[in-house]
């Protein structure tokens, strides 16, 4: 019996390039991570109208604003293995499904109870959106593009986070504070209905299952039309060990024993300090004199500078990765610390040290939701991505309570104390950068697949 035909995938990523399908991938992710973005911070836009409307005292929202975030947490482990069990498309689907519906029914909560049941359940879908983009796209592009690409792809989360500011400037006044949900459950409903039809899967995750053999080939004819698949073709990720199925022992292998805590550490330093950042520096702004529209508009500079950062950056850490990333967090410190010494000065001054706040720890979570989700192989990636913004999410609950225990402090040294995070998260990352450049040299065959 003849032997049976192989078809090498990343070998056939490789020879083809950019094409239209990874432009594609890329333009129905932007809607996606735009819309989690959005409904990551809407909540924190309806909380005025919400005081005022529900006679609440301020603090009695800190349950509230930390209930997706809960959900997040959650959530990211779940769709996670959603992903590597039933495609990433599925989950993709599932999570827009998800977080839309019960955003959507947020708008009609009429006590705090209900909106933080609603805003938890909401979580859970918000959590699966980022690691089954980050593989989607990671696993359909040629290897000198995989970080790039993914990173384009979940870079504008800020964008969407910046969006909601928007809406209760112009429409709130006019509509209340229910328009915020109306937004942010109907689009990713139309969005995961539209995608059913038009959202390709990903290259890799089709080349692993039989089942997916005659999509696998259509999207092979898309992609290199001169490419004949020869009849009963084997498809193999030739860079790349496979597992069966999935254990959480899985991403302790290969030696990444010690790589994968530290990840996971790296995740929940920098949330921590991006969330105390964007919780209280509308806040703090005001506390330091600066008319609300600055303090407002200082919030919302810190989310455009997060995707300005991962956009101007993604080449930088295509190629650099791990320590990339350090030197970031190394230079997020002096720009993080001084944002209250900026508030003292200036108005200008404050809004540049906010958009370059964002740039630098914004630019760090876009590059690390890839560069960590990488380190893992095509059947554990989305588990791997999962586990990694789950446990992070301690970090982004952490964030707002720690900014909350330390408030009463000076402005500027409060802001001082808030670099800490980005401290240790340099000398981790770096540590990070070593043991897995060491891994890499000791097991040479698992670079291709990086």
């Amino acid at each position: 019996m003849a032997d049976q035909p192989v078809v090498q995938v990343s070998r056939l990523l490789d020879e083809r390039g950019l094409s239209s399908f990874q432009i594609k991938l890329i333009a129905w992710s932007f809607f996606m991570v735009l819309i989690d973005g959005y409904d990551i911070t809407a909540i924190a836009f309806a909380a005025p109208s919400l005081v005022k409307e529900w006679a609440l005292k301020s603090g009695s929202l800190g349950p509230v604003f930390s209930a997706s975030l809960v959900g997040i947490l959650f959530g990211s482990a779940f769709f996670g293995w959603v992903g590597d069990r039933y495609g990433r498309k599925a989950a993709l689907i599932w999570s827009n499904l998800v977080f839309g519906v019960f955003t959507l029914a947020a708008a009609f909560s009429t006590d705090l109870t209900q909106m933080f049941w609603l805003r938890l359940l909401a979580g859970l879908g918000i959590g699966g959106v980022i690691p089954n983009a980050v593989a989607i796209n990671a696993e359909s592009a040629p290897r000198k593009m995989r970080a790039t690409l993914a990173i384009i792809a979940v870079g504008c989360v800020p964008l969407g986070g910046a969006i909601p500011g928007f809406v209760a400037a112009t429409l709130v006044p006019t509509h209340g504070w229910q328009i915020l949900f109306y937004i942010g459950g109907i689009v990713p409903i139309i969005i995961a209905l539209v995608a059913m039809v038009g959202l390709p899967e990903s290259i890799k995750y089709m080349a692993l299952h039989e089942r997916l053999r005659g999509k696998m080939e259509a999207a092979i004819k898309a992609i290199r039309p001169d490419y004949p698949v020869p009849a009963n073709a084997k498809f193999v990720i030739e860079d790349e060990k496979q597992y069966p199925g999935f254990s959480p022992a899985y991403l302790f292998r290969d030696g990444l024993a010690l790589i994968t805590p530290l990840v996971w550490l790296l995740f929940a330093l920098n949330l921590m300090g991006y969330f105390f950042l964007i919780s209280w520096t509308p806040i703090l702004m005001t506390a330091t004199k600066l008319p609300p529209g600055t303090a407002a508009l200082a919030g919302a500079l810190l989310q455009v500078g997060g995707t300005v950062g991962a956009l101007l950056l993604c080449w930088w850490l295509q190629r650099h990765r791990f320590l990339a990333l350090a030197v970031m967090f190394a230079v997020a410190v002096p720009v993080v610390a001084s944002i209250g010494f900026a508030g003292l000065a200036s108005k200008a001054a404050v809004l540049t040290a906010t958009f370059f706040a964002g740039f630098f720890v914004l630019g760090i979570q876009s590059g690390i939701n890839v560069i960590g989700a990488l380190i893992y192989p095509t059947s554990l990636r989305a588990n791997g991505s999962g586990w990694e913004l789950g446990i992070g999410r301690i970090g982004s609950i952490a964030g707002p309570l720690v900014g909350a225990l330390l408030i009463g402090l000076p402005v500027e040294r409060l802001y001082m104390w808030s670099a800490l995070p980005f401290v240790v998260g340099a000398v981790v990352c770096f540590i990070v950068y070593r043991l897995n450049a060491a891994r890499l040299a000791a097991r040479p065959e698992l670079r291709d697949a990086q």
